[in-house]
């Protein structure tokens, strides 16, 4: 070799290890700032609309906050607090807004009152199922409208559960007629509420642990809630006459809030991990609702009578929806928006539906 291209051999490989050296070194100090904010603990308060470890969405939220401890590495504490504990059941939203609390779980149709928009976030009367009501959330530009919506609030939204099908709901007195509707005061929340509300029943707000009660006293005449599984915990069965199906919440969607300034500073890991969570929770919990809910259904007791309502209560309710619907569109631009790409799915995803699931839920058996 000449004594030139040794030089300029040993020149490209100094520089080549000087600048192997310095990447090392930039990579092992990012590496060490990554592992110091991995160690950092971050300690998060939620407040729920439940009872301390609710059957399914309560206990959902138990193991929740269990999984993103267990998935930082212990890094990540999320502290659950049951209503009434640090807020009242209904106050968890503006709580969370006002960064009283960190974060909170509850269902999206218990603040039309802020905004008519947000009960379509949480299911539709007569509308999209659970998986149905995901997909459109995850590719179907549900969730980029949600979380504008909520950021005005000051709020980040993810899917925290579903229910899935529900049933129809209590009656004390049976339900043969439209007639037999007027002046029922019944718990019934959201879009389900308005859509009642035109068939003649004076629908009532009351969180879970007030409905029971409420139903005793004569307060209400009837009530929904979910299914059989949490119907008969709740010990709605002594109103006796149980109607299905659930044609207000086919699909209701529960969600677990974050305040959005706390949100963004959290790390782009843990965050990932309060995600994966919430998914994993969302599918866990519609699985067991689903289970639960056929398991409770063989066990009410004989007095129980399953019925359906009448035929014409669907005709009724349709009309009635199609009402509530273009009168809320045009006192909301947001809720006309909104419903806009809802519909926009349906139509696209209803034909796919028709020939897969309808069709063989038509032909199984």
């Amino acid at each position: 070799m000449k004594r030139r291209d040794f030089i300029t051999t040993a020149v490209l490989g100094a520089g080549t290890l000087a600048f192997s050296g310095c990447h090392r070194a930039e990579k092992q100090t990012a590496e060490n700032t990554v592992n110091i904010n991995k160690g950092k603990k971050v300690t998060l308060k939620l407040a729920t609309s439940w009872p301390a470890h609710f059957p399914i969405m309560g206990t959902g939220v138990d193991t929740f906050a269990k999984r993103c401890f267990e998935l930082s590495g212990g890094t990540l504490e999320i502290k659950v607090y049951p209503k009434n504990i640090l807020v009242p059941a209904l106050q968890v939203f503006d709580a969370t807004s006002a960064a009283q609390i960190d974060a909170f779980h509850s269902g999206v149709y218990y603040w039309k009152g802020k905004n008519p928009a947000f009960s379509i976030f949480g299911g539709m009367p007569l509308g999209l199922l659970s998986e149905e009501m995901i997909t459109w959330f995850k590719f179907g530009g549900g969730y980029e409208l949600w979380r504008e919506m909520y950021g005005k609030f000051n709020l980040y939204p993810l899917i925290g559960g579903t229910t899935g099908p529900q049933m129809g709901g209590w009656f004390k007195k049976e339900i043969n007629s439209l007639s037999d509707l007027k002046g029922l005061k019944m718990r019934i929340p959201g879009l389900g509420g308005e859509v009642m509300k035109k068939l003649g029943v004076n629908p009532v707000l009351l969180p879970a642990g007030e409905i029971y009660t409420a139903l005793e006293r004569g307060t209400i005449d009837a009530t929904e809630w979910v299914g059989p599984a949490l119907d008969s915990m709740m010990g709605f069965d002594k109103a006796a006459h149980y109607y299905y199906t659930g044609w207000h919440e086919p699909g209701s969607i529960l969600e677990i809030t974050f305040n959005k300034a706390r949100w963004e500073k959290l790390s782009p890991e843990h965050q990932a991990i309060i995600t994966a969570a919430s998914e994993e929770m969302t599918g866990t919990m519609l699985q067991e609702f689903r289970y639960k809910n056929a398991k409770a259904l063989q066990e009410l007791p004989d007095y129980v009578q399953i019925k359906n309502f009448p035929p014409e209560f669907f005709t009724a309710a349709k009309k009635a929806l199609r009402e509530v619907l273009a009168e809320q569109s045009r006192e909301s631009a947001d809720f006309k928006r909104v419903l806009e790409s809802y519909q926009s799915f349906y139509a696209l995803n209803e034909p796919w539906s028709d020939i897969s699931t309808k069709h063989l839920l038509e032909i199984r058996n």
